[in-house]
């Protein structure tokens, strides 16, 4: 049976040296893997910033929580800065709830974390 909200995932390289990978849909058990992938994948390329969109996205469940901390610990080892944009109201309660909000950079949308 086919999920009927799959996570889409893309991947854009920044005049500024930052990927931004765009998330669009539910971040859940089965969606949190692509969502990784496309980080790791990010990363592969260097970035000066890797910027994470979550503004499409409606529901992070803890996978995708877990997807993000691995990013972060990545970003630290690789000292490449992770930023999360664009959260919703509800994506933002369950990283409050989960008190991540004190230990990512989070920013109201993409052009807030890119330079200049």
């Amino acid at each position: 049976m086919a999920d009927p909200s799959p996570l889409q995932v893309s991947t854009r390289v920044h005049a500024s040296g930052a990927a931004i990978v765009s998330a669009a849909g539910e971040i859940g058990y089965h969606e949190a893997p692509a969502l990784r992938n496309a980080i790791r994948e990010a990363y592969d390329r260097r970035p000066k910033t890797i910027v994470v969109d979550l503004s499409a996205v409606a529901y992070m469940a803890t996978p995708g929580l877990a997807t993000l901390v691995e990013a972060l610990q990545i970003s630290k080892k690789n000292s490449v800065p992770l930023v999360l944009a664009g959260m919703s109201d509800r994506v933002r309660a369950v990283f409050e709830i989960a008190r991540l909000h004190t230990v990512f950079t989070i920013v109201a949308s993409v052009d807030h974390a890119l330079p200049g």
